[in-house]
Parts: structure tokens; sequence; C-alpha cells
């Protein structure tokens, strides 16, 4: 199985490969005489808008390409907090990485390094790195993946939280379901390729429920943008996707009986414990 940071040797990082992680309605017919207007192809550059960043590493400028959020229409939101949009996928641009010395963060994370951590980004990513070599005007998913797993390793050299890992590797493991979906069932080896695809999704959504399991025993509150009955909801979803089932009914009947959840997150809970007894059924069936 592939590493978490597997395909970093082509950035010139093959020794950070093996690091590891934690220590809608009926349309009306149009009558047949009236023409079809000309609907203006949508193009994913057309989302984006370069945006500069000062490098806390090197102190040289560069930029990242950026969703522009005005534009971007949500569609909805997976089980485990996945958003999916029209037309644009800002997964693909969550990431932003300095070209000169290899380090990457999460966008919104983009801050000051202590005096530390810029010294081990310097000895464990820059001295190796080899920048992206790309014009495109958009990022590959694959590209983004790359991104990705270099912001990963950032993260772990950089010794950042249990929840900035464990945040990195859930917005991975959302990449990678997104690069799933896209691939084209009638090209050949696409069973193949699909498992490969998701097996590597598991891997990131596995590593990002230790990482919040342990964020939530360790760090206070917000965690990652999440109070804690958010946290709590992700956690039970990531848990009986791994049927840790007993880690999920525990926090759904915390969230059931909550006097400060609200009515959104408690509906979201009921619904979530409708599918665990399913579960738990189907699994005792197996096993008797």
């Amino acid at each position: 199985m592939a590493g978490l940071l597997s395909g970093l040797s082509k950035l010139g990082l093959e020794n950070l490969e093996g690091m590891e992680l934690y220590g809608t309605p009926e349309e009306k017919e149009e009558p047949k005489e009236s023409k079809e207007k000309d609907v203006p192809e949508v193009k994913e550059e057309d989302f984006l808008f370069d945006k500069t960043y000062e490098c806390p590493v090197c102190y040289q400028t560069f930029k990242s390409k950026t969703v522009r959020s005005s534009k971007a229409r949500l569609i909805r939101t997976d089980k485990d907090l996945r958003p999916v949009y029209q037309d644009i996928d800002p997964l693909k641009y969550d990431v932003a990485v300095c070209n000169c010395c290899g380090y990457a963060v999460l966008s919104k994370n983009f801050g000051g390094l202590t005096p530390t951590q810029i010294k081990s980004v310097r000895e464990n990513i820059s001295v190796n790195f080899k920048s992206f070599d790309r014009n495109e005007s958009v990022y590959s998913y694959e590209e983004a993946l790359d991104r990705h797993k270099l912001c990963l390793a950032n993260t772990i050299v950089k010794r950042g939280k249990a929840s900035e890992k464990a945040y990195v590797c859930l917005k991975t493991g959302w990449l990678v379901r997104s690069m799933k979906e896209k691939l084209d069932p009638e090209k050949e080896g696409y069973e193949k390729k699909f498992n490969e695809i998701q097996e590597q999704e598991r891997e990131f959504l596995r590593n990002a429920l230790d990482g919040f399991i342990t964020a939530m025993q360790s760090e206070r509150f917000p965690i990652c943008g999440m109070d804690e009955h958010t946290l709590e909801y992700l956690i039970a979803v990531l848990a009986m996707g791994f049927e840790q089932y007993e880690i999920s009914v525990r926090l759904v009947s915390n969230l059931l009986v909550s006097q400060t959840a609200n009515n959104r997150t408690k509906d979201k809970a009921r619904e979530l414990k409708k599918e665990l007894i399913e579960r738990i059924k189907e699994k005792n069936s197996r096993t008797s």
C-alpha cells in the first residue's frame, strides 16, 4: 500500500515519504418554434485569481491560485462535511505552496512560524525541494494531490498539532474522493484505478479520524474552526466508516442529549443513528 506521502520523490523529497504521522422543479417544455439560447461555457479559470503571499520561511513573495468564494455555488455537503460545488472544486486550491523553498500550508492557516519551525522546514524540505514545473491556468487533481501531500509533509516536520495534521488528512481524503468521482467508467483499467484511489481515500480518512480523536482529548476548542459538537459529529461519521461503532454510538448519544447542540446538528445525529443501527444489524447478521 502506498504511504500517505508517496509521490513526493518527484519534488526531490523522497526521504520524507515514509514519515510517521502521529506519535428540482419539473422543467416546462419550450415551444418548438423557440430556439435554444447559447449558454456561455463555464471555465474553471473564471473562478480563480492569483493571491500573493510572503513566505515565512524564505521571505520571498509567491502567488497561489485561489477560488473566488463569491462565485462558487454550493450544491451539497457530504455526510462527513465535504462541500461539493458546481463547476469548480475548491479543494484543489486549498494549499498555498512557495515554489522557492517548498513551504506548503492550507491557505486558511497561512501565517507566522516559530524560529524552530522555520529551521525544521528549511532543513527537511527546502534543501531538497524541486519546484512544481507548470504553466497551466488550473491545477489538475494530480498536482493538487501533490500539493496536499507536500502540505502534510510540512505539517509533520514543523511538528504541527494533531488537529492540524488530521485536518490536512481530512481535506486530502476529500480531494481523493473527488478524483475518484471524476474517473471515466468507460476507460480501460477503471476498476483497478477506482479501487486504488478508494483505498488511498480511506487511508487519509483513517489518519484524520485518529488525529481528531487525539485532538479532542488534548486541545482546546474551537479545533480547526469546529466547535465541540461539530467535531463529535465528524468523528462519529468517520468512525462509522471504519466500523468503530462504539465510538460512533457514544458520540451520537452525547449529541442527542446535549443541551447546547443546535437543532441542525441534532437532526444530522438522528439520521446518523438510523444508519448506525442498520449497519450494526448487518454486521451482527454476518457474524452470527
